[in-house]
C-alpha cells in the first residue's frame, strides 16, 4: 500500500503548486477545450468533458467560463488552437517520466520540455521510449477513515477492477478509463464523494531511488509542472520516504 501513499503525497502537492501559480484554471481550461474539440460540447456524452467539467466546478470556476471553454472547443467561439502531445525521457537514477501537454505551438513546447531535461541531469527520448511502462487507469481515492467495505461493495457492483486502503485508512479504487463515471455515479447515488477522481497513467514498475537522486528528479518534475504548457507529469521514481514527508510539509 505504500506506493499507493507516495502517489497520493505527489498528487497533492502538484495539485497545491497549481493552485500556488495560479495555473490549475489555465490548465482546466484547456482540458475543457481538447475535451470538447475531441468528443462533442456535451459532458453526458463526453466523459472526459466531465470529467474536466466537474474539476473545474470543484475549483470554484464560474460556469460562464466552463462554457465559453466548451464553445471554443466545439467552434462556436474563437480562440486559440490547442492540441495535445506527449512526451517520453529519463531523469537521474533511471528514472521514467512521462509529460503530457496541449500547445497551441509544438516547437515552443518540446524546447522547453528538452531544456528542463538537461538542465536536471535527465534526457528527452523517443516516442515510445518509456511509455511502455505505464497504464491508463481511473483512480476514485477516498480520504482518511473512509468505510473500506462499503465502498469496495459499491464499487465492484459498478465494475471497477480493484479497492485497496494504505495504513492510514485512505481507500483507493482502481477503474479502466471507460467506466470511472459509471463507478463515480454509483457512488454519488450512494450519497459518498470521493476525494478525487481522475484518469492518470500509473507506472507498471518503479524505480527505487536513494534520497539525492529522488532530490534531482523532484527537480525535474518542478521544472516540467512550471512550464505552461504541461498538463501532468507522470514517473515511475519509488521517492524515499523521508523526502516525500519534508515535500509533503
Amino acid at each position: 500500500m505504500a506506493g499507493h501513499s507516495k502517489w497520493a503525497n505527489i498528487r497533492f502537492r502538484k495539485a497545491a503548486q497549481d493552485a500556488k501559480r495560479g495555473k490549475l484554471f489555465t490548465r482546466l481550461i484547456r482540458e475543457i477545450t481538447v475535451s470538447a474539440r475531441e468528443g462533442g460540447g456535451d459532458p453526458a456524452a463526453n466523459p472526459r468533458l466531465r470529467a474536466a467539467v466537474d474539476k473545474a466546478l470543484t475549483a470554484n470556476m464560474t460556469k460562464d467560463n466552463v462554457e465559453r471553454a466548451i464553445k471554443r472547443g466545439t467552434g462556436e467561439l474563437e480562440g486559440v488552437n490547442y492540441e495535445e502531445v506527449r512526451y517520453e525521457g529519463y531523469a537521474p537514477g533511471g528514472t521514467a517520466v512521462l509529460i503530457e501537454c496541449t500547445t497551441d505551438n509544438r516547437n515552443r513546447t518540446v524546447s522547453e520540455v528538452r531544456h528542463a531535461f538537461s538542465k536536471h541531469g535527465g534526457n528527452l527520448g523517443t516516442d515510445g521510449s518509456v511509455a511502455y511502462l505505464f497504464n491508463k487507469i481511473g483512480v476514485i481515492s477516498f480520504p482518511t477513515g473512509s468505510d473500506e467495505d462499503r465502498v469496495m461493495e459499491i464499487a465492484i457492483d459498478a465494475g471497477a477492477e480493484d479497492v485497496s486502503s494504505d495504513e492510514d485508512g485512505a481507500v483507493e479504487v482502481v477503474t479502466s478509463p471507460d467506466t470511472l463515471h459509471t463507478v463515480c455515479d454509483a457512488f454519488a447515488q450512494a450519497g459518498i464523494e470521493p476525494e478525487s477522481a481522475d484518469v492518470i497513467q500509473r507506472a507498471s514498475t518503479e524505480v527505487s531511488l536513494s534520497e539525492p537522486e529522488g532530490e534531482k528528479v523532484l527537480k525535474l518534475l518542478d521544472a516540467l509542472e512550471e512550464l505552461d504548457d504541461v498538463q501532468d507529469v507522470y514517473t515511475n521514481a519509488d521517492f524515499p520516504e523521508t523526502l516525500l514527508q519534508s515535500e509533503a510539509g
